[in-house]
C-alpha cells in the first residue's frame, strides 16, 4: 500500500434493497459458487506468494527487474492456466513509459488477463492488485509478502476459479478483468495509466474490487482474526454494499469492519490504494484490507508471517463477490 498520506444486519436494511436484489442472490451465488471458491486453497496461495515474495523477484520495484520478472511469473500462470489475455497472443502487458511514471522510474508493465462472459461480455468487473513493492534500500529486499504479494496471489487464485467454472459450463454472464497494476506504491501511477488508457471503455466497467493487503492481523484484531476492512463499498453504490454485506453473511462470516470508511479518518486509506482511480472515474469500488502492522514497508514482511488460512477465507470473499455481480441480471446502480 502506497505510504503518503454493522457484520448483522437486521432484515429492515437488507430490504432496502430491492426485491429483485434478494432473489438474485439466492438463486445465483450457491452451489456453483461454492464448488469453484472452494478451489481457492491455503496451498496454492502459499506456493505463489512464497515465490511471488521471494528474494528473486528483488523487491518488485517499478522498472526495476525484479518487477518484470514478477510480470513474467503471473504471464507464465495465466498462460498454464489457459487464462486468455486481453490482447493479442501472449501479450498479457501494458507496457507503461516512463513519462506516465517519473521522470527516475524505467518504464513498467502492468499485467491483465481476461474471462469473457457470456451474456453480457461488453460490461467489466475490473478485479485489481497492485504487484509492485519497495524493491532494494540499502542492501536489503523488501519482499512485501502482505504488501501486497497477498493482493497479488488472490488475484491468481480468484481467476483460476472463474477459469474452472468456464471450463465446466459455468461461465460468467459479465466479463471479468484481472488487473496487476505497477507503480502503487510510487503515487497509483498503475492504476492511473489504466483508467486514462482502458482495454475497455471505462463507461462499461460494472465495478472495481480491489485487494491490497489481506494477508496479516493487525494490533486492533490480535484476539479476534476474522475481519476484513471494507472502505468504499458505499461510496457510489448502495447496491454494491448490500450485495457484499448479504454474500459474506451467505457464505463467509467475516467480521466486515468499517472503520477507515469514515470520510472523516485520519488515515485516508479510501485515497491511498488503486481503487481510487476507478472511483474517481464514478466506477464503483470495493477495497480489501487488513490494516497495517509492525512489518508494514519493512524488510521483514515475509511470506513465513502471512496467515493462510485467513488468506484463503478473504480471497474466497471477494471471489463470491465478484460472482455475483458478474452474474446479475442487472448492472449495478451508482446511485450517489
Amino acid at each position: 500500500m502506497k505510504k503518503i498520506f454493522f457484520l448483522i444486519t437486521s432484515a429492515f436494511i437488507i430490504s432496502c434493497g430491492s426485491n429483485n436484489h434478494i432473489s438474485e442472490t439466492n438463486e445465483i451465488t450457491g452451489i456453483n459458487a461454492t464448488k469453484y471458491a472452494n478451489s481457492i486453497t491455503v496451498e496454492d496461495l502459499k506456493t505463489h506468494l512464497f515465490n511471488i515474495a521471494s528474494d528473486e523477484f528483488e523487491g518488485r520495484n517499478t522498472g526495476e527487474p525484479g518487477h518484470t520478472k514478477a510480470a513474467e511469473y503471473l504471464k507464465n500462470f495465466y498462460i498454464n492456466t489457459n487464462i486468455a489475455s486481453p490482447f493479442e497472443g501472449n501479450n498479457y502487458f501494458q507496457i507503461i513509459p516512463t513519462e506516465h511514471l517519473s521522470p527516475n522510474l524505467n518504464p513498467s508493465e502492468n499485467v491483465l488477463a481476461f474471462i469473457e462472459g457470456s451474456e453480457k461480455p461488453e460490461e467489466i468487473i475490473v478485479i485489481s492488485a497492485h504487484l509492485d513493492h519497495l524493491g532494494i534500500r540499502n542492501g536489503e529486499i523488501y519482499n512485501g509478502a502482505d504488501d501486497n504479494g497477498s493482493g497479488t496471489v488472490a488475484i491468481m487464485e480468484i481467476a483460476e476459479a472463474f477459469q474452472k467454472a468456464k471450463e465446466s459450463g459455468n461461465k460468467t454472464k459479465r466479463s471479468i478483468l484481472f488487473l496487476h497494476v505497477t507503480g502503487e506504491e510510487k503515487g497509483l501511477l498503475g492504476s492511473k495509466y489504466y483508467v486514462n488508457n482502458p482495454i475497455f471503455p471505462l463507461i462499461n466497467t460494472v465495478a472495481n474490487l480491489n485487494i491490497d493487503m489481506i494477508g496479516r492481523v493487525d494490533d486492533t484484531h490480535e484476539g479476534n482474526p476474522n475481519y476484513i476492512y471494507l472502505i468504499g463499498s458505499d461510496k457510489l453504490s448502495t447496491e454494491l454494499h448490500n450485495i457484499s454485506e448479504e454474500i459474506n453473511t451467505k457464505f463467509t462470516n467475516i467480521n466486515l469492519d468499517y472503520s477507515f470508511n469514515d470520510d472523516e479518518d485520519p488515515n485516508r486509506f479510501y485515497y491511498r490504494s488503486d481503487h481510487y482511480n476507478f472511483a474517481k472515474n464514478n466506477i464503483p469500488i470495493i477495497f480489501y484490507f487488513n490494516g497495517t502492522h509492525q512489518d508494514y514497508h519493512q524488510p521483514s514482511d515475509t511470506p513465513d508471517k502471512i496467515n493462510y488460512e485467513l488468506l484463503q477465507k478473504r480471497t474466497q470473499l471477494i471471489f463470491y463477490t465478484a460472482w455475483e455481480i458478474a452474474n446479475r441480471d442487472n448492472r449495478i446502480v451508482v446511485d450517489k
